[in-house]
């Protein structure tokens, strides 16, 4: 009988063989598992932070430090629970004067630390520093507007009515360096393209470092009336103004083409007779020059598509 076939036997494929090895083998993990969290570890560790401060009052004007690296020593079953993330309570840092704390230096940390980290000996801090920046917080109402020039209307439309913005303010709470540096009014972007309907949306009102600045509401109701565009060619008077007394221009004509553009609508309101164009010469050097007239009289939402300068010599 040869010495290898009792071993054969064992190790030959047999479901109860296999499992029963496989068992004493989870059997043995777990004990050295067990055994091994029983003893003493050196590691390095991240730990969340938290900061302790007036709250109302103040607000940070950049996020603040959310962890803080350090070597500790301790037993492994407090070591694995902290390293794997398991209910970590959070390391807290008070902070009496937060206008004047504007960076911590890491080797003062654990004064903090040490009687927050029961079963752990902090052997020293890897983070060289955390930085803060926390300023009072304010408020203020800051109106709202829109650029109509930077709205996306299909080629063929046009804006028929004025826009409309509900409401027309916002309230922003934030770091006072930040809110009272904002601008008004704050300008909305639609973000739709080739408008080519009537219009009523919810719109984002974005600002700089919204993530700190909190908007109330942060979104506002847009709306406003586009309508198919109608074009028209013609003629309107020229009119002189501030013309000095001792010189007469030479122009050439009394009338200059322009074409413009309406909403379908509106096109029996556009009266050419009662609209000119107007050559103001008050700050214009004598000389030979051309001239783009300033137009006066059109309807609203009247759009000028072309209009020729003026050649004038005086």
């Amino acid at each position: 009988m040869k010495v290898g076939n009792p071993l054969f036997n064992v190790l030959r494929f047999n479901h109860k063989n296999w499992k029963a090895v496989v068992l004493c083998f989870l059997a043995a993990t777990v004990f050295w598992f067990f055994n091994a969290l029983n003893k003493t570890y050196t590691t390095n560790i991240n730990f969340p932070l938290t900061f302790d401060y007036d709250q109302n009052n103040f607000v940070p004007v950049k996020s603040l430090p959310r962890e803080v690296r350090i070597n500790v020593t301790g037993n492994g079953w407090d070591l694995f629970r902290r390293g794997s993330g398991v209910k970590i309570p959070a390391l807290e840092i008070p902070l009496e004067r937060p206008m004047e704390t504007r960076k911590i230096v890491g080797s003062t940390l654990p004064a903090f630390f040490s009687n927050q980290m029961e079963g752990l000996q902090i052997n020293y801090v890897l983070t060289d520093t955390l930085y803060l920046n926390l300023e009072p917080k304010i408020g203020r109402w800051v109106s709202l507007g829109i650029d109509t020039s930077k709205l996306s209307v299909k080629n063929g439309f046009m804006l028929a009515s004025r826009v409309s913005i509900m409401p027309d303010s916002i309230y922003l709470e934030g770091p006072k360096p930040l809110v009272n540096e904002m601008k008004e009014p704050i300008v909305i972007n639609v973000p739709f393209e080739n408008i080519d309907e009537n219009f009523m949306e919810d719109v984002e009102v974005q600002v700089p470092s919204s993530d700190i600045i909190k908007r109330n509401p942060p979104t506002v109701a847009v709306m406003f009336n586009v309508e198919k565009t109608v074009t028209i060619q013609d003629s309107i008077r020229l009119v002189i103004e501030n013309l000095p007394s001792t010189v007469w221009p030479v122009l050439g004509r009394k009338e200059i083409p322009i074409t413009v553009a309406i909403p379908q609508s509106m096109q029996n309101l556009l009266i050419l007779d009662s609209a000119k164009a107007i050559l103001d010469l008050k700050t214009v050097a004598r000389g030979d020059r051309k001239i783009l007239p300033r137009i006066e009289g059109l309807p609203a939402f009247t759009k000028v598509i072309h209009l020729d300068s003026v050649r004038v010599k005086f």
